[in-house]
């Protein structure tokens, strides 16, 4: 059994699409994650004649990455309102780690599929992205623009039927179904090395409430799993 403060079992692959400029196959336990980021000479029409860049995010789930298979959201007709979200989430997450200007007017466009889901996907996608954006970035001799390293992590409360409590980083879905408590971080670092800097913090009370101590001692934990996280994509890009 994991120790609380321990992650998943985590890797990296990076170059697994040929024609992506930068791509990693990153896995978190039972949680693997394809992330691609692609540098296209254009910009979002309402950019146009600023002389900065953007960046822009896609995320989506295989059909089978689940249990039970799931339609493609591409059959329905529009996208549901996770899918959304979590595309929002990981292109902010993103844009902290990238100069736009030092871009010019191009785009950085950031696919994350998921092929296998257990528990926290959106974390493994911001945390995988990052690599696939610096791969992109060094492979047009642009790496000058990769001003911050980004992380994210899952952590929560997981409470028992017989009431043991206990904090839990780095969610596979068993726990989080189980937890009273559901946290979702994501970390920043100037790429010239200081402290850590949130960059999104995402935390519910599920099953109750939770006290402010409960909250900072969630995001020490969530802080101290995203500077593991970050020494394994330096190591991955290394």
């Amino acid at each position: 059994m994991r120790r609380i403060e321990e992650l998943r079992a985590l890797s990296f692959e990076t170059g697994v699409q040929l024609h992506a400029a930068g791509s990693c196959l990153i896995k978190v336990g039972r949680t693997h994650v394809l992330c691609s980021a692609s540098l296209e000479d254009k910009v979002p029409g309402w950019m146009k004649g600023r002389g900065t860049g953007w960046l822009t995010a896609e995320y989506g789930m295989l059909p089978a990455a689940t249990h039970t298979r799931s339609d493609r959201e591409a059959a329905r007709g529009k996208q549901q309102g996770r899918t959304v979200e979590i595309q929002r989430l990981i292109g902010r997450s993103l844009r902290q780690a990238v100069d736009l200007a030092a871009l010019g007017e191009r785009t950085l466009a950031v696919d994350c599929d998921v092929l296998n889901a257990d528990g926290g996907t959106r974390c493994a996608a911001i945390t995988g992205a990052w690599v696939a954006v610096a791969l992109a970035l060094r492979s047009q001799k642009l790496s000058a623009a990769l001003i911050r390293q980004v992380a994210a992590v899952s952590a929560g409360i997981v409470e028992t039927g017989e009431g043991r409590r206990g904090l839990v980083l780095d969610l596979e879905y068993e726990e989080d179904h189980l937890a009273a408590v559901d946290c979702n971080l994501v970390a920043a670092r100037p790429m010239a090395g200081a402290e850590l800097e949130l960059v999104e913090l995402q935390g519910t009370g599920e099953g109750r409430s939770f006290s402010r101590k409960e909250a900072a001692a969630l995001m020490d934990l969530g802080l101290a799993g995203c500077e593991t996280l970050m020494a394994a994509q330096r190591a991955a890009l290394a």
